[in-house]
This record gives structure tokens, sequence and C-alpha cells, in this order.
């Protein structure tokens, strides 16, 4: 995508759903600094919320960064703070854990990054197909990947909820990134798995394409209370398209090395 930078419109919205009490989800948007955050709590009603805040209150201090690498580096201190903050947290209430999901969508030039740990997910919809760029850290989807059970079994099992990576669980931070090139026209959703549970791949790229940004997040959000709202439920989408340079902007694109410690 050389000769245009890149313009981002934005929407979130969370609900706390038919069930639940309380929302233990929460979200960050910085279009301006190439960031947007859906993080999801566990540890039960004010616990999960403390959890889920306190992940999306550190990466709200993210400073602007020259390059990607910068960027991720501080994300990642950010997450290590969290976690640090959330096991201290733990103790200090006598709860065996408090912890959350943390899903990470980067922008930088005309390059990506997902970061995620757990099972709070990213999609990308791109010339009317949809694609799942983050992996789940739960046990259903290791046994989809042995081939113990298939992706139907998997949405059945008594076990699905149960996550095998998240902040504040582990005494070291594990996250998994992968990257990619923007296209212009490229929609971004990044979910809680209260959206996912109820709401099929391909329902979420169809409610995406050809509406606004929020329109589509309270969509989604929408459907998902239509058919039983049985977790807290949170979306962002956000949209990309072109913005011509200015003359001191002309000049090639590059993709920037996001390098990674985890």
């Amino acid at each position: 995508m050389d000769m245009a930078s890149l313009v981002f419109e934005s929407g979130a919205s969370s609900h706390t759903g038919k069930v639940r009490q309380a929302n233990e989800d929460n979200f960050l948007m910085r279009p301006g600094l190439g960031l947007w955050v859906v993080s999801d709590g566990m540890g039960g009603h004010q616990a999960g919320k403390l959890a889920s805040m306190v992940v999306c209150e550190e990466l709200g201090g993210v400073a602007a960064q020259a390059d990607a690498v910068g960027l991720l580096r501080q994300c990642e201190a950010k997450l290590v703070r969290a976690n640090t903050r959330l096991r201290v947290a733990a103790a200090e209430m006598g709860l065996a854990l408090i912890g959350a999901t943390v899903v990470i969508l980067l922008a930088h030039g005309a390059s990506y990054a997902c970061v995620w740990s757990g099972d709070s997910r990213i999609y990308r919809v791109r010339e009317g197909e949809i694609s799942q760029l983050t992996r789940d850290h739960s046990e259903a989807e290791e046994l989809v990947a042995q081939g113990m059970l298939t992706r139907e079994e998997a949405a059945r099992w008594p076990r699905r909820n149960v996550i095998t990576r998240a902040i504040g669980v582990t005494e070291e931070v594990e996250l998994e990134m992968v990257d990619g090139l923007i296209e212009t026209g490229d929609t971004y959703v990044l979910c809680s798995d209260g959206l996912t549970i109820h709401v099929s791949d391909e329902e979420i790229r169809d409610m995406v394409t050809g509406h606004d940004a929020q329109v589509a997040c309270d969509a989604l959000i929408a459907l998902a209370l239509e058919r039983g709202g049985k977790d807290n439920v949170t979306a962002i989408v956000v949209q990309t398209r072109r913005r011509e340079p200015t003359v001191l902007e002309l000049g090639a694109h590059v993709k920037p090395n996001w390098a990674t410690t985890s």
C-alpha cells in the first residue's frame, strides 16, 4: 500500500448479558496510537471486573512510539505490570487467582500485529472472507489441534471454557503474536467469548460488511443478547480506508519487524 496512509474508523460496545450480574469485560480504543484491546476478566464478579480493568488501565499508559518494535515492547511491559498487580491483588484478597484474557490489535504504518493470551479473539474480514487471526488458548483448542476433538465436538465439550493462558494466572506472562500487512478495506473484529458462543464467524462477517463500525458493533451485541446473552459480551470493530498522503508523506510502506519476547 504505497503512496497512501491509513485511516481507522472504530466502534465498540459491551454488555453484561442476560445471565451475569456484573460485566467483567473491559475494552480500550486508542486509534491514534494504533491500539485496540478487549479483556475478559475471571475470578468471579468483582475480582473478574478488577482483572480486566487492570489490564486495560496498564495498556492505557502506552505512549506513542517511533517504530513497531517500540510499540510492541511497551505493550508487553504493561502486561507484565498488570500480571504482577493481579497476582498481588489475589494474595491480598485471599483468592487462588485473579486473571483476565487479553487480545490486542496493534497497527503501525501498513502493518498489524495481534497479541493475545486466552480465548478472546481477533477476526479479519478481507474481500468478503473472514479469518480468525488468533488461536484460542484453551483445553478445547489443544484437543482439536491434537485431533482428539472435532471443531463441532469442541463447541459442545463440557470443559470448552477452560483456558490455558491468561494475565495474572502464572508468574511469567505467556503471549502469542501474529502479524501481517493491512490492506485497504480490511475490517478487524476483537471480541470476548460472550460473542462467539452465540454468533458464527459467517454472521460476524455479514454484520460488519457494508455497515459503519459502531453500527456493526451494536448489531453484534444485539444478536448475542437475542440468542440468550449467556455471558458478558464485548466487541470492537476497526475498519481501514486510504488517506492520500501529503507531499512530505510520499514513499513506500515497509512492513515493520514486530519483534517479540514471547
